[in-house]
């Protein structure tokens, strides 16, 4: 279980790097029953050091820290793609892999990892403006430019800035379970986990409207996840004609309504597995599915695990008695919307 983690700082760190594994791991959310963390900041350059932002920071803990650690994280910092770095925190990252530790790179940190030597024979994730460099200062790196981040193994890297939060929030839900990832999230007022990878941040990194049109309608979706639902209702419901509804929902989250829909009730179904004993069949058409083979369908393509197994792992073999409410099929995946979402611009 995950108790104890270590950020590890060299001069030059960017703060808002920084900032999200301080956020994700450093606070005490015990009044909502949250895990607390053994939390620290570690300098690998002594006590004092400079961030790329004007200001400086004063460090108490030096690597020996790293030791005791069951994380370690690396966010991303001024100048990483092409400096050195001290042996002696290369030694502690590799150590700490070999005793089972996990280590997490944010941005630019995934090169103190490919120094290292962690990278190598697996695949990875960095900004995408950094891929290039990477791939070639590090060639036996897998280097993946066009995702989030990666876990593999005990090795976690994630891609540009915020794409950490997505990595350690991975993190948080493969130790404590989605519940307990998703609370954060909540907390942090961050989706609990973003469909798609950085191609779509590349092209348009900055979404072409600033007002947040579709709100409204994410609120009241998550609120009915297991009510049949048409693009054209959502529009009616925004105000907007389904092909306006279509682009705009597209443009402020990265995505499309069924697929929104669809990765919302996979989170559901992740929730009751986890944090109840219904049946498969309940927890189907509680998260909008309808049946069990629809809800392991989906199950499949977006976890590549089945409901029970999921159970089975994160809560051991189910007492729940057999059977459960009758339900109806989604459909097709893709080529037609499933019961649930249906209608233009889906």
């Amino acid at each position: 279980m995950l108790k104890n983690v270590a950020a590890v700082l060299l001069d030059g760190v960017h703060p808002f790097e920084l900032g999200v594994v301080c956020e994700v791991f450093g606070l005490d959310r015990s009044d909502e029953g949250l895990p607390v963390y053994d939390f620290a900041v570690v300098s690998a350059e002594g006590a004092r050091l400079d961030t790329h932002a004007g200001f400086s920071l004063l460090v108490e803990h030096g690597l020996e820290r790293l030791e005791e650690a069951d994380l370690i994280a690396v966010p991303a910092g001024t100048s990483y793609v092409h400096r050195a770095f001290p042996e002696e925190l290369l030694d502690a990252l590799r150590r700490a892999v070999d005793r089972g530790a996990r280590v997490l790179s944010v941005c630019s940190g995934a090169f103190v990892l490919g120094a290292a030597g962690l990278l190598d024979d697996r695949p990875c994730a960095v900004h995408w403006r950094h891929a290039a460099e990477l791939a070639a200062r590090h060639p036996r790196a897998r280097v993946e430019p066009d995702v989030l981040y990666v876990e593999s193994g005990r090795v976690v890297t994630s891609a540009g800035t915020a794409s950490g939060i997505d990595a350690c929030l991975h993190i948080v839900r493969e130790e404590h379970g989605t519940e307990v990832a998703n609370a954060i999230a909540r907390r942090m007022v961050v989706p609990p986990h973003r469909d798609g990878g950085q191609a779509q941040f590349v092209e348009r990194p900055l979404p072409r409207t600033r007002c947040d049109t579709v709100g409204g309608v994410l609120a009241w979706l998550e609120r009915h996840l297991d009510e049949e639902i048409t693009v054209e209702a959502l529009a009616e419901r925004a105000h907007m004609s389904p092909r306006t509804f279509a682009r705009r929902f597209k443009e402020e989250t990265g995505t499309t309504p069924y697929r929104w829909l669809l990765r919302q009730r996979v989170l559901l179904a992740q929730e009751l597995l986890e944090g109840s004993d219904d049946t498969i069949d309940a927890i189907a058409a509680h998260a909008g599915f309808g049946n069990a083979a629809a809800l392991r369908h989906h199950f499949l393509a977006s976890l590549g695990t089945t409901p029970h197994s999921y159970r089975r792992t994160f809560r051991g073999p189910s007492t729940a008695p057999p059977g459960g409410p009758p339900g109806r099929s989604l459909g097709e995946l893709e080529e037609a919307p499933p019961a649930g979402v249906s209608g233009r611009g889906g």
